[in-house]
């Protein structure tokens, strides 16, 4: 019996041994070939050297037979391969629809499109460092930065794509708006024009990271997502439906980072060491960098007039460059958009109609014109016939593009929106000669246990695309009537006006208030107040529309540098201004303005005690406060007469 089975084992071994030695041939080809002889495009994948012997992932896509054809190039930490691979496709307009691709200019224009991971993302080599500060600073000794970067990739693209005229544009929307700017400081001589959209620009006054010092605190998932890995690939995770909980729950904003892990982001240290204006938010300013040169590129800003975003930067580059440009190389463009409206349909922003497709006239009326001018040899017919005016200006209200000579359009002295008693708010010619504590006051309770939400709850997470129901890209056209109604927002409102009121530019909150804490929030919203019924559009019947809104932590009122406690309870000025618009009231309509102290969970919660860092605020430093909103206050208009 031992024997039969020995022998049966040894049988079943021999079996299998003669086996192992057999293999099925492999069904996958050593290399796939793809045929892609019918494409009308001609893609390439290149890694380009930096100065510094780092590598860049570059992806070129060519329309098949072009020839003396100019480029238009995107640097970008979102993926270049993604940006070009929208879609498996023969078409290369198809491939190129998604974002920050404006697919209908690149190729009907005959451009080349090319595509480029910055330092450190993806398929480049090298270290990724947020907003990365320009070479031979405080916060940059290198020799190296986005300007260097894409001088020497244009260096490259002009001597190495023989099917273009060796032209190159920079465009790019967001991140990839602020990469066009800061090619601006010493320009390769192949750059010929820049189409900064919604740029980051001074991401402490008023783009992505603070508002005049309130942290945007819904960014930090995206700082999480951007920083710690090369390709994206750790991803913010939320236990709540409502992003109201979540950050409640948390407390500050820098106990929720902690619970997250995004602590491990050297950005996301630098942030909590760094709350206030300092040298180091100053220094990265690229209104201020671009302020101390001349502009010898052409540069088309894009700003969105609703952008949820980034709705400080184009204007503020716009200003500090416009005074020094000679040549009159500045153009701005603005657009009833949210954050990268323009590359899409225009026609409305959720229940806002503008009559018309406001994102394609820009691309087909001003856009392509405007690279055709500059990017295609002289001799075509599209640069000599295309030209653009120094500002184009979509007018809200109205639904009509204006072509301005400057902005803002607003001349003469700004009217005042005053505070009245009994919640009335009345338009004044002149500015107040001075303000006093003596023409009465309306008060509110802020609790930090129950801060007003930003927009209705229950608030989805910003991580969310519009079409799982995420509609962050469009909250600054919610109604307001949710916070209208509650005991911790004042609202103020004029009369139906008889007669159409026109703002152009900046308008400028002038408050007079009390806390009964050492630090407080102050925020305050300029909105347009619909008819109580709108018989082509029902569901905007008494919409509150918001035209210009922003925030102020009080604990800056003295300077942006240096934050103060607050004296409490004394009538102290608050002066800030809100973000431009180009607006104009209708007749039967109302002006509204609300002021509230908080702005939940957009914004961090300021704990109305002074602490010395917002971020390690512990729960015992969050208390009520009583804050006190004078009459003498005002809202400064840009009032075009």
């Amino acid at each position: 019996m031992k024997k039969s089975a020995l022998a049966l084992a040894v049988l079943a071994s021999v079996f299998l041994s003669a086996h192992a030695q057999q293999t099925l041939p492999s069904e996958t080809p050593d290399e796939f070939k793809a045929p892609v002889a019918s494409f009308d495009y001609i893609k390439r994948t290149v890694m380009i050297p930096m100065r510094d012997g780092v590598h860049l992932n570059t992806v070129i896509v060519l329309p098949r037979n072009a020839h003396n054809a100019p480029m238009l190039l995107t640097r970008t930490p979102y993926s270049a391969e993604g940006m070009t691979s929208q879609s498996e496709n023969a078409q290369m307009e198809s491939i190129l629809q998604g974002y920050d691709n404006q697919a209908d200019v690149i190729v009907k224009g005959g451009y080349i499109r090319v595509v480029q991971d910055v330092r450190g993302k993806y398929g480049s080599q090298g270290d990724y460092v947020m907003n990365r500060p320009m070479a031979g600073t405080e916060f940059n000794p290198t020799a190296i930065d986005h300007s260097t970067d894409t001088w020497d990739t244009i260096e490259w693209l002009s001597k190495n794509v023989p099917e273009s005229n060796g032209k190159v544009g920079i465009i790019g929307g967001s991140y990839d708006g602020f990469l066009p700017l800061v090619a601006l400081v010493n320009p390769h001589p192949a750059l010929k024009v820049a189409v900064p959209m919604n740029p980051m620009v001074d991401n402490w006054r008023g783009d992505d990271w603070f508002h005049n010092g309130a942290f945007r605190q819904v960014n930090l998932p995206y700082i999480l997502e951007q920083v710690v890995t090369r390709r994206n690939e750790a991803r913010w995770f939320t236990n709540t439906y409502d992003d109201y909980d979540t950050f409640m729950r948390a407390g500050s904003a820098g106990e929720l980072a902690r619970q997250r892990g995004v602590e491990q982001s050297g950005f996301w240290r630098k942030v909590l060491a760094h709350p206030a204006y300092d040298s180091f938010w100053q220094s990265q300013a690229v209104d201020k960098i671009l302020a101390r040169q001349t502009i010898t590129v052409p540069t088309l800003l894009v700003h969105s007039l609703w952008d949820a975003e980034d709705i400080y930067g184009a204007i503020a580059v716009y200003q500090a460059l416009k005074p020094n440009d000679k040549d009159n190389k500045v153009f701005l463009v603005m657009g009833p958009w949210n954050h990268g409206g323009q590359d899409g349909d225009g026609s409305k922003l959720g229940p806002v109609k503008f009559n018309s497709d406001t994102g394609l006239h820009f691309r087909e009326e001003i856009l392509r014109p405007f690279l055709d001018r500059y990017l295609k040899d002289d001799s075509s017919p599209e640069a000599l016939a295309a030209k653009i005016a120094p500002v184009t200006a979509f007018e809200t209200g109205t639904n009509k593009w204006r072509t301005l000579d400057r902005w803002p359009a607003a001349a003469g002295a700004p009217a005042a929106l005053k505070l009245g008693a009994n919640a009335t708010l009345t338009l004044a010619d002149a500015m107040p000669a001075t303000q006093s504590y003596r023409n009465g006051y309306d008060e509110y309770i802020s609790d930090p246990a129950k801060p007003v939400p930003y927009r209705a709850r229950p608030i989805a997470a910003v991580g969310y695309d519009e079409a799982k129901g995420q509609t962050w890209p469009r909250w600054l056209v919610d109604d307001q009537r949710e916070a209208s109604g509650r005991t911790d927002v004042l609202t103020y409102t004029t009369g139906v006006l008889t007669a159409p009121v026109k703002i152009s530019g900046e308008p400028v909150a002038h408050l007079l208030a009390a806390t009964s804490g050492t630090d407080a929030d102050w925020v305050v919203k300029l909105i347009d107040v619909y008819p109580d019924q709108v018989p082509s559009q029902p569901e905007m019947g008494g919409y509150q529309l918001m035209i210009s809104a922003d925030i102020f932590r009080g604990r800056y009122r003295e300077s942006l540098g240096t934050p103060k406690p607050i004296k409490a309870n004394a009538p102290l000025p608050y002066r800030f201004a809100l973000p431009a618009a180009n607006h104009v009231f209708l007749p039967g309509h109302r002006i509204m303005v609300q002021i509230q102290s908080s702005w939940f969970p957009l914004y961090d919660r300021n704990p109305q005690t002074f602490v010395p860092n917002i971020f390690h605020a512990q729960p015992a430093d969050y208390k009520k406060a009583s804050q006190r909103i004078y009459h003498d206050s005002y809202i400064e208009l840009p009032l075009v007469r």
